[in-house]
Order: structure tokens, then sequence, then C-alpha cells
């Protein structure tokens, strides 16, 4: 990889690339919402699906590799970060599909909790669902950038892809700690 900057595929494979990019985050945002809202609610979701805890898990995984593909980059060891960044993406990919799954079996499931829990639940789950949105297409963007050796737009995008996605990881896992096991 190049990290002159150039344009690998030319201006052409970049607005292809955007497209896509686009594309897909506008695809993953209105799968979640539709299963969110459309599928109604399971009769009993207080104690957690197979398919829950499999999310928890990956979602914790992703940000352990999230933490150690910084932890490489800061050391220099570039190929290992990129392993590591791209499995946080393919730990993040899988999340998303069993996601799904879940909550179209499942549909929402409320959170039963009261008083300052009930608060700080929400304080939680609002910006992990508005950051979850954002980090799909910062994401896509940051491993484009990475991968096709522009490194300076790779670093700058970087900078804010990487707190939110770990703030969307550690969240996820409260998120479903609380919601089921509080």
């Amino acid at each position: 990889m190049s990290s002159s900057g150039a344009a690998v595929g030319g201006a052409a494979g970049s607005k292809l690339a955007q497209l896509v990019i686009y594309g897909l985050s506008v695809f993953v945002s209105l799968a979640v919402t539709a299963v969110i809202y459309l599928i109604p609610p399971a009769e009993s979701t207080r104690a957690p699906g197979v398919l829950a805890s499999v999310n928890a898990s990956l979602n914790g995984a992703a940000g352990c590799f999230l933490v150690a593909g910084y932890v490489f980059v800061r050391r220099r060891q570039v190929q290992a970060h990129r392993r590591c960044m791209l499995m946080a993406f393919g730990l993040s990919s899988a999340f998303l599909v069993t996601y799904l799954l879940h909550h179209f079996q499942v549909g929402s499931v409320p959170f039963q909790g009261e008083g300052a829990s009930r608060v700080l639940y929400f304080a939680l789950l609002i910006p992990h669902i508005l950051l979850a949105a954002i980090i799909v297409p910062l994401a896509l963007f940051t491993i484009y950038r990475g991968w096709t050796g522009r490194v300076e737009l790779h670093r700058r995008v970087a900078r804010w892809t990487l707190p939110l996605w770990l703030y969307v990881s550690a969240s996820g896992v409260a998120i479903y700690w609380m919601l089921y096991h509080l």
C-alpha cells in the first residue's frame, strides 16, 4: 500500500467507494430500525436469549481488538494494528447480523428498571443509538482509507472513529447487562 496518499483506482474508485459506504450505512440503519420498530416485542424478554449474550460477547471482543489495534499503531506495528482493526470490524459485522436476528425474533426489549438505574440506562442508550448509526460510515471510511494507503486521511478520521467505536462497543455491553442482569 502506498503512503503517498495516491488514490487506488483513481477518482472513480473513490466515488464508487463513497457510494457503497453511504449505501451500506443507510441499509444498516434501515434494517436496525425495521427490526426494532416493526417487529412486535416477544411475550417474555426478561432472560437473555443466546443471541443477546452472543451480541454482548461480540461487542466486548470488538472493543478489546480496538484497544489492541490502538496499542499496536502507537508502537508502529502497522501489520498487527491492521489485523486487530479488521478483526474488530469483523466482530462488529458479526454483531450486526446476530443483533438483527435477535431483534427479528424478540422485537424491542423494554427496560424494566426504575429510578436512578432507568436514568443511567437511557443516558447510555441514547448516545449509543446515535453513535452506532454514525460509526458505520466512519468505520467504513477509516478502513477504506487505511486499506488504500491514504494514511493521512485515515489518521484524520481514525481520531474520531476509535473513541466513538469504543463507546458504542462498551456501552453495548453495559446496556445488555442493565437490560438482562440488573
